[in-house]
């Protein structure tokens, strides 16, 4: 029987963190070997941290990286190691690569270099790095290895099948993917299909944590040359996932039925296979017992989206250096979801809300943030906005004589808002958290340098329908129920006029973001949108064109906006880049 017990370690690394994230490295190492593994694996980048975007264009950085990456390789005694690093020369204009370094006796055994680049969505590696051209394998003490780098394993032909056609019996994927809602399904069926197709172990390692506007979510899986899922990692939190492969396994897979092999052709276009042997691999201590796997239930959609909003919104504030955040509590469902999500991400004693109720605020909505704040066991200041509102609207009386009201001076309220909270966060170093959500964003139904203005938007890809039931949720996951049932039975509304509503300004929010959906994140035409929205009895074509109008002329609002947490398979921002002065309006 030859088995192999291998570690996959989802660390979360922080970018640019060298030494932090060497460090992580190194303990996790020293945990593998403690518990056995012959072979510990680490996510994408490890050594940076992902994504460095233009850190790399620094070639100190790159040196400082290489350097770190002969440190982690001194410590690879008793446990070998696959380590994400960035791989090249640091002379200036050298080609660099998105590499893997297998660790052995202490030093860099062998380099893969990925080959697959992603250039969409939120990925951006050709425009730093160069494509690997070898696909080795590698002998380690008799089992025959193939590693690979993330998007590599989402092409039907790639550099997996190169190294099976040389051999190999277990793969091993190292990845910074990404979290979006409905995500985990497809990467569990492109990991197993994988497994199935090439007769082999697949062992898929993934980064965990939040940088910037994006969220790793770990779920490190381990599937069998059956295709059968053998071990998972934890979801949104560290985990060391230890697990034996029995390679009989697979001699026993391949010996009932034949490879599907792509053809010589398809595997040239791929890369050069190579070959390595790296002898005397470490072996499991007697006293090491056997790994205990277990399959995890799967997440709710509402969970899974809750977790990535704390997540994220916990490592902004701790790797951005902030200890404390401040939010402007109206007693709305927005605000009031923002808060909890601070709660549980950074602690109650690290949260500020701040209410600036305005003349048109109703007693209702601040007993609301009242509320919240007593079952959250948050601070409050009430600070009435009353004085400074007056006195904007008396600076601009003479100008603004003989004119109708509307939005404008309706928005000097948002602005006022915005003030004093950027004020209360320059005094005391306090991260400002904003509140609007995805529907707000989309439609421009926000205002500029107003409840816009802060650090981060934690809901900012996340639609209104959305946002309800994740109250529900967070309600539901206890303990307690956080959030009043007020706040989330009334009626939206943004309060800057009398008895204001959204669905003054907004269709009702299911017919919105149903919209949204389809023309954002699906990039369907108007066309099809009318015609699916009569189907449904749902928005008319006046509805429909008018939001697509909406979401097309705010543009330059969504510019402006703080980063936020990405949920969605299209986020504004780093994932939909429109031109903000554009003539092209086909709706």
């Amino acid at each position: 029987m030859r088995i192999l017990r291998i570690a996959l370690a989802q660390v979360n690394t922080a970018v640019g963190d060298i030494d932090g994230n060497v460090e992580l490295i190194i303990d996790a190492m020293v945990s593998a070997r403690e518990a056995g593994a012959e072979l510990v694996a680490f996510p994408e980048l490890a050594i940076t941290g992902y994504p460095p975007e233009d850190l790399v264009l620094h070639r100190r950085f790159v040196g400082d990286n290489r350097a770190a990456l002969d440190q982690v390789a001194a410590g690879a005694v008793g446990v070998s190691a696959i380590v994400g690093f960035v791989d090249g020369s640091t002379e200036h204009h050298a080609p660099i690569y998105n590499a893997a370094a297998f660790l052995h006796g202490g030093r860099v055994a062998a380099v893969y270099r990925k080959i697959h680049l992603p250039n969409y969505g939120v990925f951006d590696e050709e425009r730093y790095f160069e494509r690997g051209a070898e696909c080795p394998v590698i002998d380690f003490g008799g089992v025959r290895i193939g590693v690979s780098i993330c998007e590599d394993v989402w092409e039907p032909v790639g550099p997996s099948e190169v190294q099976r056609a040389s051999g190999a019996e277990v793969n091993i994927n190292i990845n910074a993917s990404p979290f979006e809602r409905g995500k985990d399904g497809v990467r569990r069926e492109l990991i197993s299909g994988l497994a199935r197709r090439n007769q082999m172990f697949a062992c898929y390692v993934n980064q965990i944590g939040g940088q910037d506007e994006l969220v790793f979510d770990g779920t490190s899986l381990v599937y069998g040359p059956d295709g059968a899922l053998i071990a998972e990692g934890e979801r949104f939190c560290e985990d060391l996932l230890l697990v034996d492969l029995d390679l009989d396994q697979v001699d026993a897979v391949r010996s009932r039925s034949a490879w599907n092999k792509p053809s010589e052709r398809e595997l040239a276009a791929i890369g050069i296979a190579s070959e390595m042997t790296i002898s005397g691999a470490a072996k499991p201590p007697a006293s090491a017992p056997a790994p205990q796997t277990a399959i995890a239930e799967p997440l709710s959609e509402e969970a899974e989206v809750y977790r990535a909003l704390v997540l994220g919104t916990r490592d902004y504030a701790r790797k951005s250096g902030f200890g404390k955040a401040v939010i402007a509590l109206s007693g709305g469902i927005d605000s009031t979801l923002t808060a909890v999500i601070a709660v549980d991400a950074l602690g109650a004693e690290n949260v500020l809300g701040v209410a600036l109720p305005s003349r048109y605020s109703s007693d209702g909505s601040v007993a609301d943030a009242e509320a919240l704040s007593k079952r959250l066991g948050i601070r409050l200041w009430n600070l009435p906005i009353e004085p400074a509102h007056a006195a904007f609207e008396e600076i601009l009386e003479d100008e603004f004589r003989g004119t109708d009201v509307n939005v404008a001076e309706e928005n000097v309220q948002s602005r006022v808002r915005g003030n004093v909270i950027m004020t209360i966060s320059n005094k005391f170093g306090y991260l400002v958290l904003t509140t609007g959500n995805k529907s707000e964003f989309a439609t421009g139904y926000a205002t500029l340098y107003g409840d816009m203005a802060g650090g981060y938007a934690v809901i900012k890809d996340v639609p209104k329908t959305l946002v309800f039931r994740l109250c529900e949720y967070r309600n539901e996951a206890g303990p307690g129920a956080p959030i009043p049932r007020s706040v989330i039975d009334k009626p939206p509304s943004a309060e800057l006029r009398p008895d204001q509503l959204d669905s003054d300004s907004l269709p009702a929010y299911e017919i919105l973001d149903r919209i949204l959906e389809r023309y954002v994140e699906d990039r369907r035409d108007a066309e099809e949108i009318v015609a699916e929205e009569a189907a449904l009895d749902g928005g008319d074509e006046a509805t429909v064109r008018r939001v697509l109008q909406m979401v097309d002329r705010n543009e330059y609002k969504r510019r402006q906006s703080p980063p936020g947490v990405k949920i969605t398979g299209l986020a504004f921002g780093r994932d939909r880049r429109m031109p903000i002065a554009s003539r092209y309006h086909p709706h």
